[in-house]
């Protein structure tokens, strides 16, 4: 792992407005998975433009480097790991001794199965799929989870997928895998204490790599990562306990 003029009630009102659409509460640490590229990297630059601490990791060392030089402030944490329990267990370690616990989790990090029917699914491109985005949440709700039980407060948001909760051919596992999401997430969300929350959110249909390698060139058609971003982080940093077990989508 690598750390690298109006009256006075018209300006209160407009600088609550302005703090609701920021996330409100001062400045959160939000930490976000897979914030090398994609969803996860638009995620981080928007939350670093509204003036929040981002702690990332990636896989790739070259994104994050590329990623910290795109931000406006060096307050933030970019760690170089994946989520395979022993390298998450390391993280949460570094990460509470860096920055403390954070105040908002993004499980953001995936990956999707090549184009093809069930059975010609490699079994370890299906172990993959599962691996990342099954897993690799359930292994940072394991040692992050406990860390926030304390202080009685805490969201973690999994990202999900419209194939979450319906199906499409070619990309059974991606499927099964986020289905299981949407479950794993109603399921905490039952065991969670008072002042905590957990949701599966459907990031909605975005140009990103997973997208063309699904639908080719006509994923250009969507909309790109970040004018996502700039719905996406507002609804994230608005968050409360009351929304604890809900399958959201942005």
């Amino acid at each position: 792992m690598t750390v690298p003029t109006t009256t006075a009630l018209g300006t209160v009102s407009r600088a609550a407005a302005t703090a609701a659409a920021a996330g409100g509460g001062g400045s959160k640490k939000v930490m976000i998975t897979g914030v090398g590229k994609g969803l996860g990297r638009a995620l981080a630059l928007e939350l670093d433009k509204r003036g929040h601490i981002v702690i990332g990791c990636s896989r790739s060392l070259d994104n994050l480097n590329s990623l910290q030089s795109q931000f406006s402030s060096d307050k933030h944490l970019l760690l170089d790991a994946d989520k395979s329990n022993s390298s998450v267990e390391e993280l949460a370690r570094v990460v509470v001794e860096k920055k403390g616990v954070p105040d908002i989790i993004v499980n953001n990090a995936g990956t999707i199965n090549q184009n093809k029917k069930i059975w010609e699914v490699s079994e370890e491109e299906f172990d993959s799929v599962i691996d990342t985005n099954v897993k690799g949440i359930a292994n940072m709700l394991r040692h992050f989870i406990p860390l926030m039980i304390p202080n009685k407060q805490g969201i973690i948001v999994n990202m999900s997928s419209g194939w979450g909760r319906s199906g499409a051919a070619l990309v059974a596992p991606y499927c099964a895998s986020k289905w299981a999401v949407e479950g794993l997430s109603r399921s905490v969300a039952k065991e969670l204490p008072e002042g905590m929350a957990i949701v599966a959110l459907n990031p909605g249909v975005i140009h990103t790599d997973m997208l063309t390698s699904c639908f080719g060139t006509s994923a250009s058609l969507y909309q790109d990562p970040d004018t996502w971003a700039q719905k996406a982080a507002t609804m994230i940093l608005n968050l409360t306990e009351a929304d604890n077990g809900a399958s959201l989508t942005v």
